[in-house]
């Protein structure tokens, strides 16, 4: 950095303390010392991200990992489970990252209460699952939701339902950090308020926030006390990332020296998931490598599913007495993702996230371990959906497992278009979820509606051309067949 970059970006941090003290000003009651406490965060990303300039590896210094880091899962469930394994699952909390709107799905409110099977939300399956595990070994498995000031109000209602459930249920806040000017890198909120013209200028940033915001909630130290030791972190919407009790053995049976402190599942790249994250070995350190840090010239080496095998699933196993270390010794060193916005108005602004997994260089022992693609379920679209609600899958205690009528070990890939974006409209047209048993491949565009019991088998295509509107009717074996334009059906 030259003498002059030095002088600017100290400049660009006096202003910024002193537009974030004047918003702390507008801070009332309990609110401020919740505020302070995240401005703290703030300055801290705010800082590395004025410090740090390009991508953040050196493409050359990128090692694939060393062989025994990732462990194949199929060596873990050789070791079965033990007896006293109640004894590791009263060690063991589950936290749900439930941070998200489900406004990519046409919903209002938090995704986690989005209706995905027999009238069951995400949350709802979370909780008979973990009730069903504490009443199977009569063990104490709490649930941690880790809301947004997004989600936190309305997912509290909702809890209510659960009070006679056998899981005790706790919830903390992700910080909220405002947004930041594109032009003058200065934040765009006036005052500390939510709504009115401040409504979108204020962000929760990124998975990553769980390490500081659990920390500065007082439950990761409540927890520590009650004998907890390790989490089970998820995100809500990946229906796969049920407690597995293999690898809860495997983090726990560690002799004491060799402790891991991290585990993160990590499952085969298919073509579809080019763009996740995976692991490499830097500076002698298992590392997470995401999209945003490679550089341009390298990007189609990063997509390789040759040289990169493996992406991460965000399904983690961590030491709760390894974060409490690493916050208090201010050591948890995630990368920066700058993430640009347009918000109302058009004003440009950039918001500075951290990904949970990023995590993984600054703990003692980390792993990876190859699961079955079963494990990443996630519910990300309508496409999602008509998977998990369809007979592709039988669900059982609030976990979903792969009919054994299937033949093939992989779901269909299913495309459905603009139509079906929106939850409400994509039920409209469906009087029931098709037989989805034996598809290999459903792309569906423009105006199609399906009647009861239709069977979509083999490659199925229907395309509806603007204007035209193609029902298929009730009972129809669709196989290998083209729909088009005016229901047209060929043999494909």
């Amino acid at each position: 950095m030259t003498q002059f970059q030095e002088v600017m970006r100290q400049q660009l941090e006096s202003s910024m303390h002193v537009e974030l003290e004047k918003l702390l000003s507008t801070a009332k009651g309990a609110d401020a010392e919740v505020s302070k406490k995240d401005f703290e965060g703030f300055r801290k990303i705010f800082h590395r991200f004025l410090q740090v300039k390009g991508p953040s590896v050196e493409w050359a210094k990128i090692n694939r990992p060393p062989e025994d880091s990732i462990q194949p899962y199929d060596k873990i469930k050789v070791k079965g489970i033990p007896d006293n394994i109640a004894d590791s699952l009263n060690k063991l909390v589950v936290v749900k990252l439930n941070g998200g709107l489900g406004t990519s799905m046409g919903c209002k409110g938090p995704k986690s209460l989005i209706s995905v099977r027999n009238e069951n939300t995400f949350l709802d399956l979370t909780v008979q699952q973990i009730e069903h595990l504490n009443k199977t070994y009569n063990a104490d498995v709490p649930l941690v939701l880790m809301n947004s000031f997004n989600t936190d109000e309305d997912t509290k209602k909702i809890l209510q339902k659960y009070t006679h459930h056998r899981v005790k249920i706790h919830t903390f806040n992700q910080s909220r950090y405002p947004r930041i000017n594109k032009e003058s890198l200065l934040p765009v909120a006036t005052d500390m308020g939510m709504t009115g013209e401040n409504a979108d200028v204020w962000y929760p940033p990124g998975h990553g926030d769980i390490y500081a915001s659990f920390y500065n909630s007082g439950l990761l130290e409540q927890l520590i006390a009650e004998g907890k030791e390790y989490i089970f972190v998820s995100n809500i919407d990946n229906l796969g990332a049920t407690v597995d009790l293999c690898i809860l053995n495997h983090l726990v049976s560690q002799p004491n020296g060799k402790r891991c402190e991290f585990i993160m599942e990590v499952t085969d790249k298919t073509r579809a998931d080019v763009k996740g994250g995976t692991l490499i070995q830097y500076d002698g350190k298992l590392r997470l490598l995401e999209i945003a840090q490679v550089p341009k010239a390298h990007v189609d080496e990063f997509k390789s599913v040759t040289k990169f095998k493996i992406f991460n699933t965000n399904n983690l196993w961590i030491s709760l007495s390894a974060i409490q270390r690493l916050q208090e010794q201010n050591a948890m060193d995630m990368e920066i993702i700058v993430n640009p916005k347009t918000i109302d108005g058009g004003l440009n602004v950039i918001q500075l996230e951290t990904a949970v997994g990023a995590a993984i260089k600054c703990f003692d022992n980390a792993l990876g371990i190859n699961v079955p693609r079963s494990r990443f379920l996630p519910v990300k679209t309508t496409s999602d959906l008509l998977l998990v609600m369809s007979n592709l899958y039988s669900l059982e205690a609030g976990s979903l497992t792969m009919s054994e009528r299937r033949e093939f070990p992989t779901t269909p890939h299913v495309k459905l278009g603009s139509s079906f974006t929106k939850v409400q409209e994509y039920i409209s047209r469906f009087e029931s979820i098709p037989d989805m048993l034996e598809l290999d491949h459903l792309t569906v565009s423009g105006d199609v509606t399906f009647g009861k019991h239709v069977s979509l088998k083999g490659t199925v295509i229907i395309i509806a051309n603007h204007g035209d509107r193609i029902d298929i009717p009730a009972g129809s074996m669709l196989e290998n067949k083209i729909v088009s334009g005016n229901l047209r059906i060929l043999d494909h």
